[in-house]
């Protein structure tokens, strides 16, 4: 977490790439990495919902730790751990109607996380819209684009509880991404009780103005997943389109 605080002091916003290790072969993944890398991607976020398992998932991790950039697990469940990793997004699905999904995975990961030595960054993720597989898997009731203030209050809820990271999510692959209107009420909320973490917006992220609108309503950051697996030198474009003064 104290990287990615420090790319945002640095260089303003933070950029995260995502790769689904389902659908990305190890030499694939260390091909994205190394765009990413060279693009000035933060980090590397290695995660899915579906079809995750070994030997394939830390494979993908080490491929992807070539590049030099850290990599950061994003679990859909335990299978989605391995101690190859750098960190892990120790995540509460917080808009989860499953109780496994809020806080029964995290007791049965903890020891795992522990003794692999992943440093945990605690994360709210926050399912809007359009929600994809994650939110059909996780079992959430995904917030609807045009209730902000519901957003608004899961988020302030997120920070009010302790994590140093809101993840809003449109699902990968969305249609469209999470309006930014939302996110500037989002950033409104976390500024009064003066949050000090990271707000990032996630899915349906597929062009440089997009990332931008997001980036000027408040979103500490962005990720990026679908479109780095179909070209991954899109991301020389839109991570300079959300840093255009470093």
């Amino acid at each position: 977490m104290r990287l990615l605080l420090s790319e945002k002091a640095e260089k303003g916003k933070v950029h995260l790439t995502l790769i689904d290790p389902e659908k990305t072969s190890p030499s694939e993944a260390e091909r994205i990495a190394s765009v990413a890398a060279d693009a000035g991607s933060s980090a590397i976020l290695v995660g899915g919902s579906l079809g995750i398992f070994e030997p394939q998932l830390s494979e993908v991790v080490k491929a992807t730790k070539r590049s030099g950039l850290p990599v950061i697990l994003f679990p859909g469940n335990l299978n989605g751990l391995t101690p190859h990793a750098d960190a892990v997004l120790f995540m509460t699905l917080i808009n989860s109607d499953d109780p496994y999904y809020v806080g029964g995975v995290q007791a049965q990961a903890a020891p795992i996380v522990m003794r692999m030595g992943l440093e945990p960054i605690p994360t709210s993720y926050i399912i809007v819209g359009y929600g994809g597989a994650a939110g059909y898997i996780g079992r959430a009731r995904p917030i609807p684009y045009d209730r902000s203030d519901i957003l608004a209050a899961y988020a302030l809820a997120s920070a009010m509880m302790g994590s140093s990271l809101i993840y809003i999510e449109a699902g990968s692959g969305a249609p469209e991404p999470v309006p930014p209107s939302s996110i500037k009420l989002v950033r409104k909320a976390l500024d009064s009780i003066e949050f000090d973490g990271l707000l990032i917006v996630g899915g349906g992220i597929n062009s440089p103005s997009v990332a931008a609108a997001l980036t000027e309503a408040g979103a500490d950051g962005i990720v990026n997943g679908t479109i780095a697996e179909k070209d991954p030198r899109s991301l020389y474009h839109i991570i300079n389109a959300i840093r255009p003064h470093s």
